[in-house]
């Protein structure tokens, strides 16, 4: 293989990481992502040699690729999303750290995602609410500082249509008051809520609890889980209590989650809940529990320090 060739490969390469970011901000699905980032590989390793040859900016193509097929995914998405068993709440994350995998090569996708307060469980689900356009065109833009001329190529409209989709997006998470930053303290509040829930205390989480949290249990049907949310600090208590009896032996870990303080739920060693915290005022006001299988697999290597 020459020299060029190996250097022109080593960059196609390199994209990986970067599109896999980009994937699962647009998806808020991990496996989703890798698909469509393997798919824009499936592409360009498609094309004949010349073709490759003769576009100017690899990276530049990949992006484009991968932006229209995940583009395409969110219109089916929604579908699927309409047909799905109780909440759909997008797939958790754990910290790169906690991540004990393979190689890099074989190392799972959550391993390649950068967390930041674009990833925090509130933010993508503000994006969930977002027309598949304008979530593109707001990812792009005001996440990873694509310009509208380029991000038009992807979406099929004008640069102009661009900033206005993007627009209508920023209004969305303007009126969500999702906190830019981790609460202060915020890991003490979820070893505080881990410790009463262990105990059973009832008074306690309700404490912790603000009058008019909510709870989002997402078991995609395969798993039980409340199908609506759980509304309100004593209902919530009671039944997060209900759930620990019915599972004795529940281990609970302190875990980052999407890159804030999380909890992890593990059942005779196994990942059973993967619970994502919203904090203000030093109260839990939102936890996001998913149980759903499908969506804990980066999570079954995880915490087994």
């Amino acid at each position: 293989m020459s020299t060029s060739t190996s250097s022109d490969l080593s960059v196609i390469v390199g994209e990986r990481g970067h599109l896999t970011n980009l994937a699962y901000r647009l998806l808020g699905s991990l496996a989703e992502a890798e698909d469509a980032v393997q798919e824009t590989y499936a592409r360009w390793y498609a094309m004949p040699k010349h073709r490759q040859e003769a576009i100017e900016s690899p990276g530049a193509w990949l992006t484009t690729v991968a932006g229209r097929i995940c583009l395409d995914l969110l219109g089916s998405a929604r579908a699927r999303r309409e047909r799905y068993v109780g909440a759909w709440v997008p797939e958790p994350l754990p910290d790169r750290t906690e991540w004990t995998g393979g190689p890099t090569e074989l190392a799972d996708p959550a391993d390649r995602i950068t967390l930041d307060e674009s990833v925090n469980m509130a933010f993508l689900l503000v994006l969930e609410s977002m027309t598949p356009a304008e979530r593109v065109a707001f990812v792009l833009h005001d996440v990873f500082r694509y310009p509208f001329a380029e991000i038009a190529a992807i979406v099929g409209r004008t640069p102009a249509a661009c900033r206005q989709l993007a627009t209508s997006a920023r209004r969305r998470v303007r009126a969500a008051r999702i906190p830019t930053a981790a609460a202060p303290g915020q890991a003490g509040l979820v070893r505080e809520f881990k410790e009463a829930w262990e105990a059973r205390d009832i008074k306690a989480l309700v404490g912790l609890l603000a009058p008019d949290a909510a709870m989002i249990a997402d078991g995609g049907g395969l798993v039980g889980a409340a199908l609506r949310p759980v509304e309100g600090a004593e209902r919530i208590a009671q039944y997060l209590i209900h759930i620990a009896d019915r599972a004795p032996g529940l281990t609970l870990l302190e875990r980052s989650v999407n890159g804030r303080p999380g909890l992890v739920a593990q059942h005779t060693g196994a990942t059973v809940t993967v619970a994502a915290f919203e904090l203000t005022d030093e109260r839990v006001t939102r936890i996001w529990a998913v149980r759903n299988p499908e969506k804990l697999g980066p999570w079954s290597q995880a915490g087994r320090h």
